[in-house]
């Protein structure tokens, strides 16, 4: 920690560029410009001519282009005046990207920001890393080492291990939705269908049940209710519709009510998710639902909307929060991006921040 800062909360917090070719800069730009308090103590991890160019891009016609301040240290944010956005270049500029296309110049540059904001982090020296939205298809065509990986929470989880030296299988990570309506968290995350189907083991779904009743016990004061979506229609329906339920699932159900979670199912996945979702004037069965592969725990939460969609994940060493959607290629350069889910990410980062174990977030009541 440096010597500027007493505590995590006062450090700063770094949001990386993300893909220079999507939307990321602009949702940087017009979070900013939005003078949201979230933003406060907050600076880039990118290149000072993309968030330039950005910049003249968010700002309305009648409005004010804010200045771009170049630091060299995240220590200097606290120094700067208000209405600017301080960006510190993070290695040689970035070259030139085409707007909405899939660069590797781009891939190379996003993944840059992401492993030197990981890296300070895990040094103590900021706060928390928010990371705007990469292209997966641009960060393998970047080549080693970012082809190893498949989106963010891979390269975050090699970063860390490495730190701690250990291996990647050594530190288990997990993604998790937030909104303000439904929390959700992932037994795999980037993976084919079908390899999905193959991670559905009694280890892994244990191991994720352990995981989230740790991370969410913190902020309940209490073992969170934790619903477990099956994996087949209607789980199953008693071994008629697939055996992973009897065989696999409810097996590291038990065993994680054996350690003290409070977890039940595995429930039909058509309908659990309605059952966890806060509304107004109505208390939800489930503080969170276990879900068994990517589409089936991010479709219900994109669909109540984006816009405040928040991903965490959970099991690492730093925190890191990012908005809950991708580039959008086909809005980029436009000026039409929300803002709306990275002020929410910083948001929560901000809140995570203070955690005494970054690994055990503090999520909304």
């Amino acid at each position: 920690m440096t010597d500027s800062f007493a505590t995590a909360q006062d450090l700063p917090i770094a949001i990386t560029l993300g893909d220079a070719a999507g939307i990321g800069p602009e949702i940087i730009a017009k979070s900013f410009l939005s003078q949201s308090p979230d933003l406060r103590n907050c600076f880039v991890a990118g290149d000072v001519a993309a968030m330039r160019a950005a910049m003249r891009l968010a700002t309305p016609p009648e409005g004010m282009v804010w200045p771009i301040v170049q630091i060299e240290d995240a220590s200097e944010v606290a120094l700067l005046p208000p209405r600017c956005v301080p960006v510190l270049q993070v290695g040689a500029p970035l070259g030139s990207v085409a707007i909405g296309q899939v660069s590797a110049v781009a891939g190379e540059f996003a993944g840059r920001c992401v492993d030197w904001a990981a890296r300070q982090a895990l040094q103590g020296r900021i706060a928390a890393v928010v990371t705007a939205p990469l292209h997966k298809e641009a960060l393998h065509a970047a080549g080693a080492p970012y082809d190893r990986y498949p989106g963010h929470t891979e390269m975050l989880q090699a970063i860390a291990a490495e730190h701690l030296h250990r291996s990647v299988d050594q530190l288990p990570v997990r993604m998790m939705l937030a909104n303000d309506e439904l929390r959700t968290v992932l037994v795999s995350i980037h993976l084919s269908l079908r390899e999905a189907l193959h991670a559905v083991t009694f280890d892994n779904v244990l191991q994720s049940l352990l995981i989230t009743h740790s991370a969410l016990t913190a902020v309940l004061g209490r073992p969170p209710r934790i619903a477990v979506a099956g994996l087949n229609p209607h789980a199953g329906e008693g071994g008629l519709f697939g055996s992973e339920e009897m065989q696999t699932i409810s097996p590291a159900i038990a065993a994680a009510r054996a350690q003290g979670c409070n977890v039940s199912g595995p429930w039909a996945p058509d309908t659990v998710f309605m059952r966890a979702r806060a509304r107004a004037g109505v208390e939800p069965e489930f503080d969170v639902v276990l879900a068994m592969y990517h589409d089936q725990g991010l479709i219900p939460v994109k669909y109540l909307g984006v816009e405040q969609g928040v991903n965490v994940t959970l099991g690492l060493p730093l925190v890191r929060t990012s908005p809950d959607h991708g580039t959008a290629f086909d809005i980029a350069g436009q000026g039409r991006a929300d803002p709306a889910s990275l002020i929410a990410a910083v948001r929560m980062a901000r809140q995570l921040a203070g955690s005494a174990v970054s690994y055990n977030p503090r999520l909304p009541k």
